[in-house]
């Protein structure tokens, strides 16, 4: 069985949904008062959601005949310069608050993170988004 290659225009649909997704999980967190339930959801579609960015930029890169980034930091750096992202240091302290977050060991706790999911990321990735669909509109 072959599997077909990952496109850029695929990885920007599974973010897509992802998004939608965790912009449900966030709605219906708000209605039951964010319990711990709820927040572990909504981190865990958040990390997933941020995952398949990062995968959308790379490809994108990628499909522009750009080398490989060493890492999510260098990914973000060069999204921030091309404009498909518009604010480099919230995509960066992103990056940092997901390395500080671990559930066994948190440096940062699951309400703190939840809320900057919802009142800072959120915002940035629907702006990903609509910065991604003018790009791949101009292709």
């Amino acid at each position: 069985m072959k599997t077909l290659p990952i496109t850029c225009e695929k990885c920007f649909l599974d973010f897509q949904e992802s998004l939608d997704e965790l912009q449900e999980l966030i709605r219906i967190g708000k209605q039951q008062d964010l319990n711990e339930k709820s927040q572990k959801r909504i981190i865990r579609s958040f990390e997933i959601t941020h995952e398949l960015a990062l995968k959308t930029i790379e490809e994108y890169f990628k499909k522009m005949g750009r080398p490989a980034f060493s890492g999510p930091r260098d990914a973000t750096i060069e999204a921030f310069n091309e404009d498909l992202i518009d604010d480099g240091k919230g995509w960066l302290d992103m990056i940092i608050e997901r390395i500080k977050y671990d559930p066994i060991y948190a440096e940062i706790e699951e309400k703190e993170l939840t809320q900057h999911i919802i009142h800072k990321y959120l915002l940035l990735f629907n702006n990903f988004e609509r910065h991604m669909k003018e790009n791949l509109e101009g292709i």
